[in-house]
């Protein structure tokens, strides 16, 4: 996972995170964005993603700009 994959999943973990604690998000939508922002939070924090792997997507590029 690209180096930018991850601090977009991340960002995007905060800011769903935020939804919940300021109230925004309420009912079956709470646990909803709960369970997305957790999985993007450790997807990219431990640099790997399921999805990606069952789908065969690489966002990572090797010195040579080509992924492995």
């Amino acid at each position: 996972m690209g180096t930018v994959d991850r601090m977009i999943r991340i960002i995007i973990a905060i800011i769903l995170a935020l939804f919940i604690f300021t109230g925004l998000v309420k009912s079956v939508g709470l646990i909803v964005v709960a369970v997305i922002s957790f999985y993007l939070l450790l997807t990219g924090i431990f640099r790997f993603c399921l999805l990606y792997t069952i789908v065969g997507i690489h966002t990572l590029r090797t010195k040579s700009g080509v992924d492995d």
